[in-house]
C-alpha cells in the first residue's frame, strides 16, 4: 500500500490518512487572583493605586495558575504606536492611520513566572531566549499584549473591550539590521520579525483580575538596568482603536493576540542578558538571551 494510505477492514480497501502528522497549537496558561500561601503563588507589589492600603503601604497582588490554557490563532503587531518611538526611529509621529504585521503564533515563549511561596517547590528555571541566527543587532521592545477572547469584524471602538479576553506583558524581538535591509528594498519584515522565538510573553490574567488604566507603567530592563519606561496612555492609538481599526482588515477570533507598540528606548541585547518587562500588576515577563541553537 501508499505509505500515506491505510488497509480498511471493513472492505478490503484503503483509506486516505486526516492528516499526514498533527502539530501542536501554541497555548499561554491564564493566571488568576489568589492567596499568597497558595503553592506556586506569584507575587508582586502592586503597581495600582486601588490595590495599596490607605496609609499608603504597598499592596501585594498575587496570581495562581488556573486550570485554563489560551490557545494562540494568531499573533499581530502594530508598529509605532508610541510617539517617541516613532521619532527614534525617524519618522513623523504625527497620528497617522495604524500599521500592522504578524508574527507566526507558535513564535511565543511563555517566560515562567517566578514563584514567590514558602512552599518547597523545586525553583523555577529561567526561560532562554537562543539569540537569532543571521544577525548582529538584537533589539527587544517592551510591549502590552492584549488577548482577544470573542470574534468580531469592523468593531466600533465602543464595543471593542468586549471582545477583549485579558492582558499580557511581552516582548517584540527583533532583528534591526535585517528590518533596515527589508526597508531599505521595499521588502516584508517576516524575517526580521517572524524567528522562532520572537515573542516572549507571560501568562494572561483575564481581564476582570487587572487595572491597566492609562497611568499603568510600562518598564523593560537589562541586567537590571531601566531601558524602556513610559505609560499606556502615551499610545497614539489606545487598545479600542487598535481593536477596531485591526478588525476592519481582518475577523478577529478568539485566540488572536494583539502587540500594542513599544514606548522609546530600544536597543541590542547580547547573548548573557537578563531581561524584564514589566506593566502595572501584570506578571512580569524575564527572560535571558541564550547561546544560538
Amino acid at each position: 500500500p501508499h505509505p500515506h494510505h491505510s488497509k480498511s477492514t471493513s472492505k478490503g480497501g484503503y483509506i486516505m490518512n486526516k492528516f499526514l502528522f498533527t502539530l501542536p497549537r501554541p497555548t499561554v496558561p491564564v493566571f488568576i487572583r489568589g492567596s499568597r500561601s497558595s503553592v506556586a503563588a506569584v507575587s508582586i507589589e502592586s503597581n495600582s493605586k486601588s490595590n495599596n492600603d490607605d496609609d499608603g503601604t504597598t499592596a501585594v497582588v498575587s496570581w495562581v495558575k488556573s486550570d485554563l490554557e489560551f490557545p494562540i490563532r494568531r499573533i499581530y503587531c502594530v508598529g509605532r504606536n508610541y510617539r517617541a518611538h516613532a521619532i527614534e526611529m525617524g519618522y513623523n509621529p504625527d497620528r497617522e492611520p495604524p500599521f500592522f504585521f504578524q508574527k507566526p503564533a507558535d513564535t511565543a515563549v511563555v517566560c515562567n513566572p517566578e514563584s514567590t511561596t514558602t512552599a518547597t517547590t523545586a525553583p523555577t528555571s529561567k526561560t532562554h531566549v537562543p539569540y537569532p541566527p543571521m544577525t548582529s543587532s538584537l533589539h527587544y521592545e517592551g510591549e502590552l499584549i492584549v488577548a482577544i477572547g470573542k470574534d468580531g469584524l469592523r468593531i466600533p471602538v465602543d464595543d471593542a473591550m468586549d471582545h477583549v479576553y485579558g492582558y499580557s506583558i511581552g516582548c517584540d524581538l527583533t532583528c534591526r539590521d535585517l528590518q533596515s535591509q527589508a526597508k531599505k528594498m521595499g521588502r516584508p519584515w517576516d524575517t526580521a520579525k517572524g524567528f522562532d522565538h520572537s515573542c516572549p510573553m507571560s501568562p494572561i490574567i483575564p481581564k476582570e483580575d487587572i487595572n491597566l488604566d492609562a497611568n499603568s507603567s510600562i518598564q523593560l530592563e537589562v541586567n537590571d538596568d531601566i531601558r524602556q519606561q513610559s505609560t499606556i496612555d502615551k499610545m497614539i492609538y489606545s487598545v479600542p482603536e487598535i481593536i477596531s481599526n485591526l478588525s476592519q482588515l481582518f475577523r478577529l477570533r478568539q485566540g488572536d493576540l494583539i502587540l500594542t507598540g513599544t514606548p522609546e528606548g530600544v536597543s541590542n541585547l547580547n547573548i548573557g542578558d537578563s531581561v524584564s518587562v514589566t506593566c502595572g500588576d501584570l506578571i512580569p515577563c524575564k527572560f535571558v538571551i541564550g547561546q544560538p541553537e
